[in-house]
């Protein structure tokens, strides 16, 4: 599997999540005051994987909006319908009501299959029983300011911020391009696209505390960007659990719901891309 972990924009995220546990070690020290609710922690990083079930689409158009073919990764490729994806967040409250929040995970896939039916792509088409290779990366990093709401056990959080995303997709094998003054030609084909943009979120949160070890959430966030070369949508939803048998150390569980709707813009074309996921998360979460 190829990887693109040394753009200088995914380091940059990766470096600021690194940071954060010198920053919560001062978060904790220098701001030890209790929090606005029992529901809220000082500081906190959680490290976990989001055990997803995925549904791809990847479709084109030409410059005038006319689609020129679209297939399913899962269904016409043979991609995995369940994927593991790395996940770390980091929470600071700054004073009793307001904080910051951090949140990165990163989903690498790639699978060379022998097509079971013919797909068209960027006016080349594919015949059935071709050997395809196809390759898609994407990545998500934010940041918000957040403020809460609430003393007691629970606590109602309003946040707002940006976010950064990163789409990487390549298609290769042999194929036959259409459109062309002669007909049809039969070739070595390599569709490849790579693409990043800065987007404005809005978060939403609740937090409620039964008691010292355990806590209930729910988390939304929607990141919009209309225009430029990589635009469109990002929903995030969560319900989770947390039990914190320990001072510092406890454990997370949550159910996700993830929709990443995105066209980029070519230079012959506009790519597309829908991708649903769903399924349960676990974690680790260190607090200070």
């Amino acid at each position: 599997m190829s990887s693109s972990f040394s753009s200088p924009a995914r380091a940059s995220l990766r470096i600021a999540l690194l940071s954060v546990l010198p920053l919560a070690a001062w978060s904790s020290a220098s701001l030890a005051q209790d929090t606005a609710s029992p529901a809220l922690d000082r500081a906190s990083v959680r490290l976990g994987g989001y055990f997803a079930n995925v549904d791809t689409d990847i479709g084109a158009s030409d410059n005038g909006g006319i689609a020129t073919g679209t297939f399913n990764l899962e269904d016409d490729l043979g991609f995995d319908k369940r994927e593991s994806v790395p996940r770390a967040r980091a929470d600071f409250l700054i004073g009793e009501h307001q904080g910051l929040a951090l949140d990165y995970y990163s989903i690498e896939r790639s699978r060379t299959a022998s097509l079971s039916r013919s797909i068209t792509y960027d006016d080349v088409t594919y015949a059935a029983n071709a050997s395809v290779r196809g390759k898609l990366d994407f990545d998500f990093g934010s940041v918000g300011w957040r403020w809460w709401f609430g003393h007691g056990d629970d606590a109602f959080g309003l946040g707002l911020g940006g976010a950064w995303y990163q789409i990487d997709t390549r298609l290769s094998g042999q194929g036959a391009l259409t459109g062309l003054p002669d007909g049809p030609m039969t070739a070595s084909v390599d569709t490849a696209s790579k693409d990043s943009a800065w987007a404005p979120m809005l978060q939403l949160g609740w937090r409620h505390a039964f008691n010292d070890q355990w806590r209930m959430y729910l988390d939304a966030s929607g990141v919009k960007k209309n225009g430029g070369r990589l635009s469109g949508h990002i929903y995030n939803a969560a319900l989770g659990v947390e039990w914190l048998p320990w001072e510092h150390v406890g454990f997370g569980a949550e159910y996700n719901i993830s929709q990443i709707k995105l066209d980029w813009r070519r230079s012959n074309y506009t790519a597309h891309l829908d991708m649903r996921l769903n399924g349960p998360s676990m974690y680790v979460k260190f607090r200070f």
